[in-house]
């Protein structure tokens, strides 16, 4: 039960931080002080999309393990909850450019907003 709870934290966490990636900018422009950590979050998701392996992903899949369930899948999170359920996987770049365009309007706006 612990073990599954552990997982399913992980879980929920790792949404609110894709859901912080996107739109966590635009929070900036009301709370100034978030930019930091936008700016952090933001550089983790461009190593994301290199290659490097988030941490939640291993806590969640370690917890569903040990809680008897499947674990995620080698290919990770987003391949597992997102791709190919909130957008077909042959969109995957035009998915990120979306987040990418997100995020830089988002910080386009913080400066101006600065001014």
């Amino acid at each position: 039960m612990m073990y599954r709870l552990v997982a399913d934290i992980a879980m929920v966490v790792h949404f609110a931080f894709l859901a912080y990636l996107a739109v966590g900018g635009f929070l900036a422009w009301r709370w100034r002080r978030t930019i930091g950590l936008h700016l952090a979050v933001t550089a983790w998701g461009v190593l994301s999309v290199f290659g490097v392996d988030c941490p939640l992903t291993h806590v969640e899949d370690w917890g569903r393990r040990n809680a008897g369930q499947a674990g995620l899948p080698s290919s990770g999170f987003i391949d597992h909850y997102i791709e190919g359920v909130i957008y077909p996987g042959e969109h995957t770049n035009l998915a990120r450019l979306g987040v990418a365009v997100l995020v830089l309007f988002s910080y386009a706006g913080y400066v101006l907003r600065r001014q």
